[in-house]
């Protein structure tokens, strides 16, 4: 079976969306939809040979207003499956022959993802190894080796204890020279692990990342030809320069364990298998598809013109959610069995003022609910990452303990409602200026005014005293909430 998809093998339609449930509140048709869409990924991977290719992946539209759940879905769904997720958005994208970014763009910058991704897993997996180097390397500069030993000494270079380094008399004087150096390296090696050289300052050598700038300079389209301008000037640079710092002992340890881990590391299978990766489990992520639709309204508002760019980016966008090539300077990545979900709010424009192209690539449409006042008192409560739960945690930080009580929180979720109703509904996103004004005033206070040690209790009339007046008048609320 694929490595690709090990992580989400035992992971039913079903138990993904109870994943899903412990972060995303509501939204049930969303969450049953792209589980399906994973768990799609799997079945494919599983499927006859012959029939393999032959599986591409229903791509999903999301239909809702801003702030209730749409990114969230998409982002915790990669999550889950350890993919390689990007988020763009639609109106940032121009025409080919426009000035700006083409819609090619967002694969290179998916393959991006996808290499650090891999990049990373696979130093995770040699960690153990790359520590004991680093270790070692450590040791050498504490306790040089033989060949180093006198030359370091004579330059009164050595960080490590002042040994006598003699010219040995006989072959009996040098093994006893030996073995006090390995005795005494052995004793170091031991207080290196222990942790008790963790503050002394050595020097390490260290490859300079001075070219990693080199790519900001280069010409425009460089990159969109797939050319590395990094790893060309480095060549021609004639490699990786070292530089010399003065550190302790524990920074050495994790500067060292990395660089250690790179040397350890195939790049090269690292491309390999991030391509794979992105060909086979990527997601992508099209926010704001309804900017490039030509709605009714901007025709009648004189926006041919926007009309015609917003059609040209459908238009370039389309090969890519049908299936092409893509060059980038990783290699080539192939679109066809990536997962696009697409999402739009749709006010001034309908799913069918897409290009009928465009509209048939994505088969799945899924229509988001409005949050109301119990859905909002369920997300400051429930969620893993809770906003109730994460205040909290700030606070505690501080060392105060602050307790909001059932009514304070349905408080809270009402009067969110209610501003989203008279004001604009942007959502869940409302319960992030609602809190944020109910305790500024506590968090500036902390820890002069409100000292550590004591407990704060958010109940619902101190919810209606600091937001009430200012809920109920709408020309405050405007900018307030």
């Amino acid at each position: 079976m694929s490595d690709v998809t090990q992580h989400v093998e035992d992971l039913t339609p079903r138990q993904i969306v109870d994943e899903l449930d412990k972060y995303i509140i509501g939204q049930d048709d969303a969450k049953k939809n792209v589980a399906i869409a994973l768990r799609n990924r799997w079945r494919r991977q599983n499927a006859p040979k012959d029939m393999r290719d032959e599986i591409v992946p229903n791509n999903i539209i999301m239909i809702g207003p801003t702030g209730v759940g749409k990114t969230e879905i998409a982002r915790r769904l990669a999550h889950l499956a350890r993919a390689p997720f990007i988020k763009v958005e639609a109106s940032k994208f121009t025409e080919v022959g426009y000035v700006g970014r083409d819609v090619d763009s967002m694969i290179r910058d998916l393959t991006d993802i996808a290499v650090n991704m891999v990049e990373k897993e696979h130093k995770e997996a040699v960690q153990d190894r790359a520590r004991e180097l680093a270790e070692k390397r450590i040791l050498d500069i504490l306790i040089p080796p033989d060949d180093d030993t006198a030359a370091q000494a004579d330059n009164g270079t050595s960080d490590g204890p002042d040994l006598a380094v003699r010219e040995p008399d006989d072959a009996e004087s040098e093994d006893d020279s030996t073995s006090l150096r390995e005795r005494t390296r052995e004793k170091f090696r031991d207080k290196l692990e222990r942790g008790d050289l963790d503050d002394r300052e050595i020097e390490i050598e260290v490859t300079s990342d001075s070219q990693s700038m080199m790519q900001m300079f280069g010409p425009m389209g460089m990159e969109e030809m797939g050319v590395n301008l990094e790893e060309l000037f480095g060549n021609l640079a004639g490699g990786q320069k070292r530089k010399t710092r003065r550190v302790t002992v524990e920074e050495a340890r994790e500067i060292l364990t990395q660089e250690e881990a790179q040397k350890l590391i195939d790049m090269d299978q690292v491309k390999e298998d991030a391509l794979e990766r992105v060909q086979q489990a990527g997601i992508v992520f099209v926010d704001e598809i309804d900017k490039v639709a030509s709605g009714t309204r901007t025709r009648d508002e004189g926006g041919q013109g926007a009309g015609v760019s917003r059609q040209g980016v459908q238009r370039d966008l389309l090969p890519i959610v049908e299936g092409s090539t893509v060059t980038t300077k990783h290699g080539m990545v192939e679109t066809d069995h990536i997962l696009f979900v697409a999402s739009g709010a749709f006010h001034a424009s309908k799913p069918s003022d897409l290009i009928p192209e465009l509209q048939g690539r994505f088969p799945i449409r899924v229509e988001l609910n409005n949050l109301d006042e119990d859905d909002f008192y369920e997300i400051l409560t429930k969620p893993k990452n809770a906003l109730v739960k994460q205040y909290r945690a700030l606070f505690r930080s501080e060392d105060v303990t602050i307790e909001f009580e059932k009514e304070g929180v349905s408080e809270l979720a009402r009067i969110a409602a209610e501003v989203n109703a008279d004001v604009e509904n942007i959502g869940a996103r409302r319960l992030h200026t609602v809190l944020t004004t109910l305790l500024e005033d506590l968090l500036f206070d902390v820890p002069e005014e409100i000292p550590a040690g004591s407990k704060i209790t958010i109940d619902a009339d101190k919810v209606r005293d600091r937001l009430s007046s200012i809920a109920s008048s709408r020309d405050l609320s405007q900018y307030i909430l």
